[in-house]
C-alpha cells in the first residue's frame, strides 16, 4: 500500500469487510478513492477485502474498530488520515440485527443492538462532522423496514428510526461546511445478514414484493451511496429509499 496522493478522495467504510459494505468499499476503489475499511471482527475477511481492492489497482487498508467506542473511532480517522491525507466520505455501513416481538424481546439484545446501531452511529457521525474536508459527504444506512410496519422488527426498526433522525439534524448542523449527509435505507437485499435465519418461502415472498420482483443486490446499493458520496451534491438530509419500488 502507497499514500495516496492529495488529490485522491478517501473513504471511510465502517462494516466494510462484508455484504454492502464491503462491495461498497470495492466500488468507491474502483471510482478512485482510496479507502479506510472499519471492521468488527473478523480480520480475515477484511484483509480479504483490502486484498481484492489492492490487485483491482486500488488504494485500501483495514482496521478493526469498535464504532460504538468513540476512542476507536478516533483511531480509525487517525489511520485513514495518516495513511492518505484526510477523509472526504464516511460510509456507515456497519449494525447488526436482532429480530423478535417486542412482548418477548430480550432486552440485553435490545441494548447491544442499539449500542451499534444508535450509539456507533452517532460517534461515527461525531467523528465525521468533525473531520471531514469540504466536499465530503456522510452517507449512514437505514432501513426500508421503517415503512412496512412488519412484526418482529419493532426493536430493529427502532434503531434505525433514531438513524434517521440523527442524520436529517446534523445534515442541518453542517450548514456552511460544504458537507452533505443522507441516510440509505435498503429493502430486502441478498446478503448474509438478511438471508441468515429465514427459509426459502420467506426469501421468495419477500423477493416478490418490490415491482421488480427479485431481492436488491449489494451492487444496487452501492451505485446509490456511489452517487450520494460524489455527483449527488444537491441531494442532503434525505433519506434514499433503495429497495425496488417497495412501499
Amino acid at each position: 500500500m502507497t499514500t495516496a496522493p492529495d488529490s485522491t478522495r478517501v473513504a471511510i467504510v465502517t462494516g466494510g469487510s462484508r455484504g454492502i459494505g464491503r462491495r461498497t468499499a470495492e466500488h468507491l476503489a474502483a471510482g478512485g478513492y482510496a479507502v479506510a475499511i472499519a471492521y468488527a471482527g473478523n480480520q480475515a475477511e477484511a484483509e480479504s477485502a483490502v486484498a481484492a481492492i489492492s490487485e483491482a489497482g486500488g488504494r485500501a487498508l483495514s482496521v478493526r474498530a469498535d464504532v460504538a467506542d468513540e476512542k476507536a473511532v478516533e483511531a480509525l480517522f487517525d489511520a485513514a488520515e495518516q495513511a492518505f491525507g484526510g477523509v472526504d466520505v464516511v460510509v456507515h455501513a456497519a449494525g447488526t440485527m436482532v429480530l423478535g416481538p417486542l412482548a418477548d424481546f430480550d432486552l440485553d439484545a435490545l441494548d447491544r443492538m442499539h449500542r451499534t446501531n444508535i450509539r456507533g452511529t452517532f460517534v461515527v457521525n461525531q467523528q465525521a462532522a468533525r473531520r471531514l474536508r469540504p466536499g465530503g459527504a456522510v452517507i449512514n444506512f437505514s432501513t426500508s423496514v421503517l415503512g412496512l410496519n412488519m412484526p418482529t422488527y419493532a426493536a430493529y426498526a427502532a434503531s434505525k428510526g433514531a438513524v434517521e433522525a440523527l442524520t436529517l439534524i446534523l445534515a442541518r448542523e453542517l450548514r456552511g461546511k460544504d458537507i452533505t449527509v443522507n441516510a440509505v435505507a435498503p429493502g430486502p437485499t441478498a446478503t448474509a445478514l438478511f438471508l441468515d435465519g429465514k427459509d426459502e418461502e420467506t426469501v421468495a415472498r419477500m423477493a416478490a414484493q418490490p415491482p421488480l420482483e427479485r431481492l436488491g443486490t449489494p451492487e444496487d446499493i452501492a451505485e446509490v451511496v456511489a452517487f450520494l458520496a460524489g455527483p449527488g451534491r444537491w441531494i442532503n438530509g434525505q433519506v434514499v429509499r433503495a429497495n425496488g419500488g417497495i412501499v
